[in-house]
């Protein structure tokens, strides 16, 4: 039957309702060194509107009303194995198969509907071929598509779905800003993703994410996770910065990336004219364009604000009592607020100077111990009493409890848009050491994460 199920294909192959590339079983023997294949670009599209419901195969040789895809053409591309893996289901009573194969980089278009036909009808002969029948009766493999870690250092995640725009996206981009950072990169992704799922129009969202250093792999990933994804990656240099840290109370807080933000305004194009600064350990639950189009009332930035905190906690003694010091407030109402959400103005924000005044407190603090937390203090003396409210909705933070032990914290009263896990402890990783907050089951339905090696179960 399965050799009947394969020669189907072979005659029916424009119509091959299979992944990009049909499956041998993992035991089979190697595949040569270069095997050099046509394969139709072949993807899953889920509707944006069904959330992350049934998939449907897209077919790019045929027009979008018969179920085709045009919006990247057929490849003619080398493979050599391993490096990804693809399941595929054959009839009822065989078992998944799955193949290995990493993509070259020399391709070119495939030139004729006769070379795409041909694509599938190869792609089928490796699956006659292939010896899928041997599978062992009772292992399943993970259905997921697996991609391959870059390096020993990137974590694997399986394909985003694609989202599409609804009716009313006439227009206007969202612009997004965050870190990309390998330790944090779980959370990058779990973010985006969050972000996509829960606006109405998410291909109008562009995203900037800033790197210390142009590290391929980490932009490769991104990319592989979310192919639709319009982003843009910036090298940030932590020289700008390395001479102005101090040590903090914790030394997450301490990493040149966590000062990005400040030089957010002077990395950007000149296009962008207002953008949302998110940390990496968020989840977007609400319209990301609520956020963006809130009234800065003529101020450079807004953020929930939190005036019933103890503001004075934010700095040492030493700061309190130098009125030279502490006279930056005089005339402010200073309340803090989380640098982990923000939206600002870039306009502004440039012909304020405001990334030489927050440096400028960065240098005194080299001087004279005035604060212990990183890159938030400097920007509370800077802007603290200077900003536009934003509903605490788009901030509901501290989930990852203290700076010093991340003990376990419950929720705000209150309508929640955002969840953020500020604090030491952090959702994915208090998840893999099966020691999780309730609150970090919120976080979970976004996260991407995938082994670098199928899961078998018997």
């Amino acid at each position: 039957m399965l050799q009947e199920w394969a020669a189907m294909h072979l005659v029916c192959c424009r119509r091959l309702l299979l992944p990009s590339l049909p499956a041998l079983h993992r035991h089979a023997p190697p595949l040569p060194p270069t095997l050099s294949l046509l394969l139709p670009p072949l993807r899953l599209s889920f509707p944006h509107h069904l959330h992350g419901g049934p998939p449907r195969l897209l077919d790019p040789t045929l027009p979008k009303d018969q179920g085709g895809h045009l919006s990247s053409s057929p490849r003619r591309c080398s493979f050599s194995p391993p490096a990804c893996r693809r399941r595929v289901t054959p009839p009822l009573g065989h078992p998944p198969v799955l193949v290995e194969f990493s993509l070259l980089p020399s391709c070119r278009p495939l030139e004729t509907a006769a070379d795409t036909t041909m694509a599938c009808a190869v792609a089928a002969l490796l699956v006659l071929l292939g010896g899928g029948g041997r599978a062992a009766a009772g292992i399943r493999v993970d259905s997921a598509m697996m991609i391959r870690r870059p390096s020993s250092s990137i974590p694997s995640f399986r394909e985003a779905p694609a989202f599409r725009n609804g009716e009313e996206c006439a227009g206007g981009r969202v612009d997004v800003a965050m870190t990309l950072d390998a330790n944090y990169l779980r959370g990058t992704m779990a973010g985006v993703l969050s972000i996509l799922q829960h606006t109405a129009c998410p291909e109008s969202v562009s995203f900037h994410f800033l790197a210390a250093g142009m590290d391929a792999d980490l932009a490769a990933a991104v990319r592989a996770t979310f192919p639709y994804l319009d982003l843009r990656v910036y090298r940030f240099d932590p020289s700008r910065v390395r001479g102005r840290i101090s040590r903090s109370i914790r030394h997450a807080l301490d990493q040149p990336l966590n000062y990005a933000r400040i030089y957010l305004a002077d990395t950007l194009p000149p296009g962008v004219r207002r953008v949302i600064y998110l940390d990496s350990d968020v989840v977007v639950v609400d319209d990301i364009r609520t956020l963006a189009s809130v009234d800065l009332g003529g101020h450079v930035v807004g953020a929930p604000e939190y005036c019933h905190a103890n503001f004075t906690n934010y700095f040492t003694d030493a700061f309190w009592s130098d009125p030279a010091l502490n006279g930056t407030f005089r005339g402010r109402r200073p309340c803090y607020f989380n640098t982990g959400v923000m939206v600002m103005d870039v306009g502004k924000w440039r012909a304020g100077g405001y990334t030489r005044r927050v440096e400028q407190w960065m240098e005194v603090q080299k001087q004279t111990r005035i604060y212990h937390l990183g890159s938030l203090p400097p920007f509370l003396l800077v802007l603290a009493g200077d900003i536009q409210a934003v509903d605490h909705r788009w901030n509901q933070h501290g989930l990852g409890g203290d700076n010093v032990k991340g003990r376990c914290r419950g929720l705000h009263p209150g309508p929640i848009s955002l969840l953020h896990w500020s604090g030491k402890g952090k959702p994915w990783l208090r998840l893999d050491a099966r020691r999780p907050c309730a609150v970090d089951y919120l976080w979970a339905p976004y996260d991407l994460f995938r082994p670098s090696s199928p899961v078998l179960e018997e």
